[in-house]
């Protein structure tokens, strides 16, 4: 037990550099900034591969990816409006890598969410976007005034709030990855190789993307809030 434990405690620590680059007395880039890279680049392909002999009357994958496509805009369009749909790129991004990161412990990487650094970077970025979207809707005057609502002694919450809510995403989705990636590790250490590769399925695949469906979910709930008028 003692060795399974302390086994365990190095993986959870351990923070792989993939290379350095020999600037500024080097500059160490982790293993999750190399995969996400990697993760872009895919998707970037196949995006190419995918939209470059599009038709009217789709056929095969177009279908499939017309759907998914259509699912995305009817989600968050039924949440954020109308007037919200300039926010569907980025939210329909950042589903994708989510899920596309949640899911590569399938081929033997780790996943990059399991870094707290890139899920605070996400967090950060969807925050920005929020108060961004806050602003564009009320103008910088009443966006201000939208932290003295409901009432002016709710201010110093309201305005911790702007704390709160990356913090929140941040920490439920590392929370969840860092959680599914430990009872992995458990298992791998303990029981037959068919076993994990069973788990896996249910923690690389359902929860991973469940938790970027949570994600942007409480990000566009978030964008819906503060572009409301009264």
């Amino acid at each position: 037990m003692n060795d399974i434990a302390a086994e365990l405690y190095t993986k959870l620590n351990e923070t792989t550099i993939a290379f350095t680059i020999p600037i500024f007395g080097g500059i160490p880039v982790p293993e999750s900034v190399v995969i996400t890279w990697g993760i872009m680049a895919v998707l970037v392909l196949f995006s190419i591969i995918f939209v470059r002999n599009l038709k009217l009357a789709p056929s095969g994958v177009q279908v499939y990816l017309e759907t998914f496509i259509g699912w995305i805009n009817n989600f968050f369009t039924g949440i954020l409006g109308e007037g919200g749909k300039r926010y569907i790129p980025y939210l329909g991004t950042v589903l994708l890598y989510i899920g596309c990161s949640n899911i590569v412990g399938l081929f033997g990487l780790t996943p990059p969410t399991k870094d707290l650094n890139v899920t605070a970077g996400l967090a950060i970025m969807s925050i920005v976007l929020v108060e961004a979207a806050g602003i564009k809707a009320k103008g910088a005057g009443g966006w201000i005034k939208g932290f003295a609502q409901p009432m002016a002694f709710m201010t110093p919450l309201n305005v911790l709030e702007i704390v709160i809510k990356p913090l929140s995403l941040c920490m439920r989705l590392f929370g969840n990855v860092l959680g599914s990636f430990v009872i992995m590790e458990l298992i791998k250490m303990v029981v037959p190789v068919f076993v994990p590769l069973a788990f896996s399925f249910y923690f690389d695949i359902f929860d991973g993307l469940l938790q970027a469906y949570v994600f942007v979910f409480l990000t566009s709930l978030y964008i819906q809030e503060v572009t409301e008028t009264e």
